[in-house]
């Protein structure tokens, strides 16, 4: 199975600027690339933070530039988006009976599980009793296939105070809720930070990545509000076999010089060669 994973895209009015960038070109040029290079791709997901303000407008400039994406496609919400106009010009896009926009999606590879970890009114993550009933019920109704987790929120600390002050409010019920399923879940997908970021969590590997429009700066540190950046854009391409997934990370702004390094004017081997005896 092949994957496409993008994140908080951020859009805001067509036309309109955001931190000094725009966010509906770099989304509409990320769409150009996938279309031209990954047209094969089984499903492509964004894992929310659709839109910065959550207005009826930038959604339906997201729908705009949707459209043109020739791969199937699987949206969920972030803390930037307002569940109620998403619902309204995304109407085909499944919500559990709360209106949480939470679903599955069932594959070869295992089952997908998309999460809505939003609440109105706080760019904190949250996944109360409630969705992690729901979240256990999916679990549980799959059987013993394998699964994979798609979420705004990272579940965990990722070790950057500006964004864990508003990460998941209830990671530590989250984390004992999900023990007995921990073995079945491959990996775990999320947005939010604005960071290059991978690893494992309490044995399960997980990985998120740049934004599409503005980044959030590597600082450590107990800084004041949210750092910024202009670092460049990127999207994933997951490739999910049976005995590994694997994961790149495509920077598809990046202009810099591509060559073939066997375009030289010297054989490798015979170069080495003479420097190693040479140094004899």
């Amino acid at each position: 199975m092949k994957l496409i994973h993008l994140t908080d895209t951020h859009l805001v009015r067509a036309g309109e600027m955001l931190y000094g960038l725009d966010p509906k070109a770099r989304l509409d040029a990320c769409i150009a690339d996938i279309n031209r290079n990954h047209g094969d791709a089984d499903l492509a997901v964004i894992t929310g933070d659709l839109t910065h303000f959550g207005d009826r407008e930038a959604f339906e400039a997201l729908r705009h530039s949707l459209d043109a994406l020739t791969v199937p496609l699987q949206l969920i919400v972030g803390n930037h988006d307002t569940n109620a106009v998403f619902r309204e010009i995304f109407p085909e896009v499944a919500v559990d009976e709360t209106g949480a926009v939470q679903s599955v999606r069932d594959t070869p590879a295992g089952r997908l599980i998309f999460l809505d970890t939003t609440q109105a009114g706080t760019h904190a993550g949250w996944y109360d009793e409630t969705r992690l009933d729901w979240l256990e019920a999916r679990l549980a109704e799959s059987g013993d296939a394998p699964v994979f987790l798609f979420m705004h929120h990272p579940p965990f600390l990722v070790g950057v105070p500006a964004m864990d002050r508003i990460g998941l409010m209830q990671r530590d019920l989250f984390s004992a809720r999900m023990t007995h399923h921990l073995p079945r879940i491959r990996h775990i997908f999320f947005g939010h930070v604005h960071r290059p970021i991978s690893g494992s969590w309490r044995g399960v590997p997980f990985s998120t990545l740049r934004a599409m429009n503005h980044q959030v700066w590597l600082d450590f540190g107990d800084a004041e509000g949210v750092p910024g950046s202009h670092e460049p854009p990127a999207y994933a391409i997951v490739l999910v076999e049976p005995e590994q997934v694997v994961i790149h990370f495509h920077d598809f702004l990046d202009d810099s010089r591509k060559f073939n390094l066997r375009d030289v004017e010297y054989s490798f081997w015979t170069e080495q060669e003479a420097r190693l005896s040479a140094a004899e």
